[in-house]
């Protein structure tokens, strides 16, 4: 076929699949040539899909694989700021309808708040308020809302039917609060700040902390306000890592607020016995501060264990216990990857037995602790929870080996079974059911039990970017979101 040169080059500047079809029908030009050209056309063809139809690139949990997905991150905040601009039902009438009797009838009483924080009331990721459903609709389960969220990866906690998370919009973190039954924003409260990493992308990872009507939340630069949760207004304000002297981690501050008593503790990671802080939870003041740890992006959380309340904090290279009252070290157990990247919550699973879990080759292992420190029971790589966490079901542990699910004897470490490839996503337990998130953005019932894998149900929840963000069941809902997505579904049995 006779096509001079300059048509084929016009063809592919065009219309790059043309230019290409042209290039291998086009007569008298070496077969170098032609792959080489077919190269050029190739990566264009993938420039204008960047440039012009907003096409975008995000790898996977793994770190390996490419997701791709369409959507410029203009077009999606002002697709967000349409959404909170629409007009909408005034919340006061959804939450207290007016009365229709000249008298009106008492309030209800607000229902004691139960998922005030990151996985649950234990962060243990077990829902226990309520039954849930145990046989979804074939279309999944019903959905209550869905709306555009601005990006970062925390979770929500609720209280009060208002559902509390913190995300980026534009060059600012905000925390907002969203009415739980309709979806509507009730307040926002931001800052300018804006955290990214090419891998992961952008936003605040910590979940908000809410405890007695205040909001605990913490930015991915080391903000940390506390607010009214009612109203959004500011109450106090400190930034831990210019507190402590600590350098930032290469993927943000993620560890979610932790209430004890009077205080709050976050995980700054500073040098000099500043790398756990411990904040009057009233004033911001510093209460007390400990270690020297470099941090990681684990939570601390309260356990009892062998008999003694304590903090349980996983650092970069160990998991120790520390005291309530000052952060004095009770016990101390090595753990750390080639990256010293730990992320999974360690999870009580006896009276005086922790397991841990890591991923980049560490596996798991289950401790012992005791009033002479900590020792391991059993120790293997059947479970490694690299960015997720696992939970406990009857002397079962389940949870994400990397990509794929599994389920171990709490008490040997035996594998039970291995199978359901949900990418890297989470979990919860509720009703002896695992209600996973996959990667993907489905939402997944599968039955706990040490018999086998037993995928009950699925269905597409989110779209968009990849779904890490660990979900919520508060008041028998369901709360899913990734970076571009939030959505509300109807799990609980009443």
């Amino acid at each position: 076929m006779m096509v001079s040169g300059r048509i084929v080059l016009l063809a592919a500047v065009l219309c790059p699949p043309a230019g290409l079809v042209l290039l291998w029908l086009r007569s008298g030009t070496r077969l170098v040539r032609r792959l080489l050209g077919s190269v050029a056309i190739t990566g264009w063809s993938v420039a204008c899909l960047f440039l012009f139809f907003g096409l975008r690139m995000q790898v996977d949990g793994s770190g390996t694989r490419p997701l791709f997905y369409f959507g410029k991150q203009e077009a999606h905040y002002e697709k967000l700021e349409a959404s909170r601009a629409e007009p909408r039902t005034p919340v006061a009438a959804v939450i207290e309808p007016a009365p229709v009797e000249p008298k009106p009838a008492a309030a209800a009483p607000m229902p004691i708040p139960y998922w005030t924080g990151f996985r649950g009331p234990r962060r243990d990721g077990v829902y226990d308020e309520m039954s849930i459903r145990t046989e979804w609709p074939q279309e999944g389960l019903p959905l209550v809302w869905r709306q555009p969220v601005g990006g970062g990866f925390a979770s929500f906690s609720v209280a009060h039917t208002r559902a509390f998370t913190i995300e980026q919009r534009r060059h600012q973190e905000v925390v907002a609060a969203y009415n739980l039954r309709t979806g509507r924003e009730v307040w926002t409260h931001g800052w300018d700040a804006e955290f990214e990493e090419p891998m992961a992308g952008v936003g605040p990872r910590a979940t908000p902390t809410w405890h007695d009507g205040r909001l605990y939340a913490l930015g991915a630069t080391g903000e940390f306000r506390c607010l009214d949760a009612a109203t959004g207004k500011l109450i106090w304000r400190r930034n831990i890592l210019e507190d402590n002297q600590a350098a930032n981690l290469q993927w943000g501050m993620a560890a979610a607020p932790l209430m004890v008593d009077e205080k709050v503790i976050v995980l700054p990671g500073g040098p000099g016995g500043k790398s756990v802080a411990a904040y009057h939870r009233l004033t911001g003041e510093p209460v007390w501060k400990s270690l020297d740890d470099k941090q990681a992006y684990t939570a601390p959380m309260l356990a009892t264990l062998g008999g003694r309340c304590q903090i349980v904090v996983v650092s970069a290279t160990r998991a120790v216990g520390i005291t309530v009252e000052d952060g004095a070290l009770l016990w101390e157990f090595p753990w750390k990857n080639q990256p010293e990247v730990n992320v999974a919550q360690p999870l009580v699973v006896g009276e005086n037995r922790l397991f841990l879990s890591a991923g980049y080759g560490s596996g798991a292992v289950v401790l012992e602790i005791t009033g002479q420190g900590a020792r391991p029971v059993w120790r293997n790589t059947r479970m490694k929870n690299k960015f997720s966490s696992s939970v406990l079901y009857e002397g079962h542990i389940y949870g994400l080996d990397e990509a794929i699910l599994a389920c171990l004897n709490a008490e040997t470490g035996e594998l039970k079974w291995k199978g359901g490839r949900y990418g890297y996503g989470q979990l919860l337990l509720a009703s002896g059911r695992l209600i996973v998130t996959a990667e993907s953005g489905e939402v997944v019932m599968v039955k706990a039990t040490p018999e086998g894998h037993q995928e009950l149900a699925r269905f597409p929840a989110l779209s968009g970017k990849a779904t890490w963000n660990v979900p919520a069941i508060a008041g028998g809902l369901l709360l899913v979101r990734n970076p571009t997505e939030m959505a509300c579904f109807r799990i609980g049995v009443r």
